[in-house]
């Protein structure tokens, strides 16, 4: 079983999370929810995220063709949600708004709400090229 994911991939998909992280990190709105939203509304954002990713991977990139390569479709997600973590922790950190030292979990908080669209983003991107 082989992967298929190269350095092309990951640059589809970080630059489709910086397409949809980038906006909505400047907004003040997404700041002030990763305030007062519950802990219960961030797990089901993060839950909602990777179903999503799931299904579009599912029906776009795989084609609905994952039955001898679960591992990699599996992978593929983790990899694409990690990527975009990434990505959005990079541009809330250069906007001043990821304070980790001071509030982790204000910070993963803003990470995973801003996370949900941008790795929308970066799997849509990503099927640009499919397997």
């Amino acid at each position: 079983m082989k992967l298929n994911f190269n350095g092309e991939d990951a640059s589809q998909v970080v630059i489709g999370a910086f397409t949809l992280a980038v906006p909505i990190s400047f907004s003040e709105e997404a700041w002030d929810l990763s305030k007062t939203l519950p802990l219960e509304n961030i797990a089901m954002l993060f839950v909602v995220s990777i179903l999503f990713l799931g299904f579009f991977a599912y029906q776009s990139v795989f084609q609905s063709n994952v039955k001898h390569r679960v591992l990699a479709f599996v992978l593929r997600i983790i990899i694409a949600y990690t990527l975009t973590l990434c990505v959005v922790a990079l541009v809330l950190f250069t906007l001043n708004k990821l304070p980790l030292d001071t509030e982790p979990l204000l910070a993963l908080k803003r990470l995973i709400i801003i996370a949900m669209p941008a790795s929308m983003g970066a799997i849509v991107v990503d099927s640009f090229d499919k397997e």
